[in-house]
């Protein structure tokens, strides 16, 4: 693009967003309360998964012992578990990620020769197969899968550490996935990455930091209808484009949602790859016409026309969160309504619908919106 093009592009972009700043109607409280009342996961979920999580590890250790294989060197929960940036889901179809790494030495057959990827997750899905689980652990191309009647199941990726010397006698040490066959991957940089920008981008240090808050609204936007499910972008490309799109904004969560969705969106329009944020010549999407960053890019649009009638400056109170109830498909903005024509500021005196629309579930009464997190996942 010309540099004098892309100058006025930049002061037409920026005067927009100023001209956002003082119309768009504030709402960034009530977002504040539908991310720590709907959005992150309760103390009790947490406890339940932390429970299976390590009921798994011993399952494992035990399994192994018996056979007189390989031991763990050790277990490393990765993923949206480990970034925390999970979001609620009404049937908890969770997705938690927990590797185990052996030495790669120790991973030898019978005859001494090396095991191969698969041969590796089969010893993993043997051990884990105690004969408790309705449905028996399976073996996948990247893991170990286990279901639990909970409605969520915990994915085992298996690593192998390597350590390797050169010509000059330094050692190195580097660990390699069991995937089709053995890639040199570790899913910790991944968690070490996301902690780095959440920490450098935010401008608060509470409730787990406001880019980790919006990576969390977004995929949680993206999981609001059922129908959407498999056609729309994982949560963790969603996660490296909100990391790279983010818009902070200290003062309004409003706006910093709503400025990452369209910054997403736009940025979308361009280019539909999303490259690996640490594994170098890798994308999270298939190629440069990716279906489900294309259904993202769309739905995304429709949420922000949506959203438009915020932006006007005589934009009423009411109007403005029935728009944020249709975007994020839920009733719980138009409660806070409910909650204000009573004398509550909130939702703390009552139970509250959650949910989505036409679907409502009950949730437990919960304190007011606290910025600090209140004891929340953070």
């Amino acid at each position: 693009m010309n540099p004098l093009v892309f100058g006025v592009a930049a002061l037409i972009a920026a005067a927009m967003l100023e001209k956002r700043k003082r119309t768009m109607h504030n709402c960034s409280d009530d977002i504040l309360g539908y991310h720590d009342d709907e959005v992150t996961l309760p103390k009790l979920e947490r406890d339940e998964m932390r429970q299976r999580r390590d009921a798994n590890r011993d399952r494992l250790k035990d399994g192994l012992a018996e056979e007189e294989l390989p031991s763990p060197i050790e277990f490393k929960s990765q993923g949206s578990y480990a970034m925390k940036t999970m979001t609620r889901h009404l049937n908890k179809d969770y997705d938690i990620d927990d590797g185990v790494y052996f030495e790669k030495g120790d991973l030898v057959g019978d005859r001494g020769a090396e095991m191969s990827p698969l041969d590796v997750r089969n010893m993993v899905r043997d051990a884990l197969d105690d004969g408790s689980f309705k449905t028996a652990p399976e073996v996948r191309s990247n893991c170990v899968r286990v279901f639990y009647d909970a409605g969520y199941h915990v994915d085992v990726p298996v690593y192998r550490r390597v350590e390797t010397e050169d010509l000059f006698g330094d050692k190195s040490v580097h660990h390699e996935l069991a995937s089709a066959k053995w890639k040199r991957s570790d899913a910790r940089d991944v968690s070490a990455w996301f902690e780095k920008v959440n920490n450098e981008k935010s401008p608060d240090k509470e409730n787990g930091r406001q880019l980790r808050r919006i990576t969390r609204m977004v995929k949680k936007f993206a999981r609001s209808r059922p129908s959407w499910e498999g056609t729309i972008l994982s949560g963790f490309g969603i996660t490296v484009l909100v990391a790279e799109c983010y818009h902070a904004d200290g003062a309004r969560e409003d706006l910093a949602l709503y400025e990452t969705m369209k910054a997403i969106k736009d940025r979308l329009e361009w280019n539909l790859e999303v490259e690996h944020p640490v594994t170098p010549d890798t994308t999270i999407t298939k190629n440069s016409d990716d279906p489900k960053a294309r259904v993202l890019r769309e739905k995304l649009a429709d949420a922000l026309e949506m959203l438009k009638p915020l932006l006007d400056s005589k934009c009423e109170r009411e109007t403005a969160l029935k728009c944020w109830d249709k975007v994020l498909f839920t009733k719980y903005f138009s409660g806070r309504i409910d909650d204000e024509g009573k004398g509550r500021s909130s939702s703390a005196s009552r139970p509250f619908e959650i949910g989505i629309v036409g679907n409502p579930g009950v949730s437990e009464a919960r304190p007011a919106v606290r910025k600090d997190g209140g004891g929340r996942y953070a």
